[in-house]
């Protein structure tokens, strides 16, 4: 019974000494990205911002009064929130996937008239007091952050 134990124990440390000596495999290098910008599934990516817009567009016209209680203040919340978490998730996610064509692509579709609304709708909503950055996640706050960076709050319409 001893002798099959020290076999094991040989195996053992025999496997744990070529797998602490073993050369590193070598990373393949990364080819540079010479293309679109966007991968083959883009038209649903199109699609998604269009309705990412509008459900925005909704929540940031919603009457004032709605804005600062019950479901009225999770669907503006919502709104804002979902449609910056999206919008920063791409704006990092297309350079990692695409490189430099997937960061230009990205900012240019992230910056059309309607946002460029959104952005001073929920500009206006910041310094009036409706919501604070941490009403929001951790990603669409980086953004958030952004657009409300040189904004001061000049009234507590929730507080």
């Amino acid at each position: 019974m001893s002798r099959i134990w020290i076999v094991v124990w040989a195996i053992v440390i025999w496997q744990i000494a070529v797998w602490a000596f073993a050369p590193e495999p070598k990373a393949r290098p990364v080819a540079p990205i010479d293309g679109p910008g966007y991968g083959t599934s883009e038209k649903y990516s199109v699609d998604g911002r269009a309705i990412k817009r509008a459900s925005v567009i909704a929540a940031l016209e919603r009457p004032y009064g709605a804005r600062c209680a019950g479901d009225g203040r999770k669907q503006f919340i919502g709104g804002l929130d979902s449609y910056y978490y999206h919008r920063q998730n791409q704006m990092e996610r297309y350079p990692e996937t695409f490189g430099k064509p997937g960061a230009d692509y990205i900012a240019k579709q992230w910056s059309t008239g309607e946002d460029r609304r959104i952005e001073r709708l929920t500009q206006e909503a910041y310094t009036q007091g409706y919501f604070t950055l941490s009403d929001l996640s951790s990603v669409a706050r980086k953004m958030v952050e952004n657009v409300v960076r040189n904004e001061r709050v000049t009234a507590k319409a929730c507080g």
